[in-house]
């Protein structure tokens, strides 16, 4: 396996190019941590509870997230779910987060870093998840939107990835919700979904052919659902977007679709360490739909995806709107490949403005990151008329300058 990948024709110079981005990526983000650790940075109450719950559990205590689990801090030590600020219960259950999340922030605290590691490389360790999760999800990234609009469509939503504050914050930052998991579980339930849908039109036996695609899909449901309960809405839209991609086999897509969330439903449960009665409990208390209609007449919910987009990304302030000039204006840019996350954006977009508190920052992360999609998308295809060079020329301005803006704040930290 690993020579076929290294080898000449699966590993030339976009597939360079693109890691060379990511150790850029990875690189700001363990700065970031660095910086952190110089300046005495101290988790935040909602960090130290899902710590101290995932390692509980692990260690045969109570399931996180569960009444046992959400003790006063009289027993705990670690500040108790009522004062904690993103943390809302209801009868004793995380109504936003599954165990899932709780055992992935625990996970490298069972090796006790802090014990053989210096404080700066031990809190590299602590964040080592969330480091994989947004490596990971730049080369998804990348991979989709190459495989979609080329190398040009590659680059373009990398580069707005490598170099977006948020992107490097929620994988870093201290004060993060641990939200990274997430957006790649969303990230992969639709462009996976997709995939799945387009193998359809070859004739062969649906599911068994299909099992890693099939598992895969299971796999991003359940990141993206067990990280954000609210997050589980994907589950449903993929039907559609399936049905949309493939319509000429209703009844394959059903069959996958059954059997991607019934993957998705043991491995939640298996989250809950097989406990029935505490699984059954979770999933009854959960916020699976966190709609507020009363948000959209409040100024503060588009101050608040207004914010996300400027400090989340700057370059899509311009990038954004006049790749969205350019699809409304232009009958060739319309096709499934730019309108399919244009979509499930504005899909975010939606959702984030009807949860302006807590849940609304998953939605705002991954509206970024089909952001980049969208507007890698159009770029490209802008990239291939006669205002190629035009484009071409402004767009690398624009993310040259981001690039070097955002090192340069990153350098300023210290």
């Amino acid at each position: 396996m690993l020579r076929r990948f290294l080898h000449s024709d699966a590993f030339r110079a976009p597939q360079f190019v693109a890691a060379g981005l990511l150790f850029v990526y990875l690189l700001q983000c363990v700065w970031l941590i660095h910086i952190q650790t110089l300046q005495a940075s101290v988790p935040d109450s909602d960090q130290a509870l899902r710590i101290h719950q995932g390692l509980e559990q692990w260690e045969g205590g109570p399931i996180a997230g569960t009444p046992e689990s959400l003790r006063s801090e009289a027993f705990t030590g670690v500040p108790s779910a009522g004062r904690a600020g993103h943390l809302r219960v209801r009868d004793g259950y995380d109504q936003d987060r599954s165990p899932l999340y709780y055992l992935i922030a625990a996970a490298p605290l069972l090796l006790r870093p802090g014990s053989w590691l210096p404080e700066s490389l031990a809190r590299v360790a602590t964040a080592s998840p969330y480091l994989f999760f947004g490596v990971m999800l730049g080369a998804s990234l990348w991979y989709v939107a190459r495989r979609l609009y080329g190398n040009a469509g590659g680059y373009i939503a990398l580069a707005l990835y490598c170099f977006s504050p948020a992107m490097i914050a929620n994988v870093a930052g201290v004060q993060s919700l641990g939200e990274m998991g997430g957006v790649w579980g969303a990230f992969g339930t639709i462009f996976t979904a997709i995939a799945v849908a387009h193998t359809l039109y070859a004739p062969r036996e649906v599911v068994f052919w299909n099992w890693r695609r099939i598992l895969l899909l299971g796999l991003s449901v359940a990141l993206a659902a067990g990280h954000q309960f609210s997050l589980g809405i994907l589950a449903v839209v993929i039907l559609p977007v399936m049905s949309w991609v493939a319509p000429v086999r209703p009844r394959s897509v059903l069959a996958i679709w059954i059997t991607a969330i019934a993957v998705a439903v043991v491995l939640l449960f298996a989250a809950y360490f097989f406990e029935l009665k505490l699984f059954c409990g979770g999933m009854r208390h959960a916020r699976w739909i966190d709609f507020e209609p009363a948000a959209f007449g409040m100024s503060l919910s588009y101050r608040s995806l207004g914010h996300a987009i400027i400090a989340g990304s700057p370059p899509l302030v311009l990038a954004l709107p006049v790749a969205l000039i350019a699809y409304f204006g232009w009958k060739r840019a319309r096709y499934f490949g730019n309108t399919a996350p244009l979509l499930i954006g504005v899909l975010f977009v939606i959702s984030a403005l009807g949860a302006p508190g807590f849940s609304g920052r998953g939605f705002q992360l991954s509206m970024l990151v089909f952001s980049f999609v969208f507007v890698s998308g159009v770029f490209s295809d802008l990239l291939e008329t006669q205002l190629g060079l035009l484009a071409g020329s402004g767009l690398c301005g624009l993310l040259g300058a981001s690039a070097l803006w955002n090192l340069y704040q990153l350098v300023r930290l210290r």
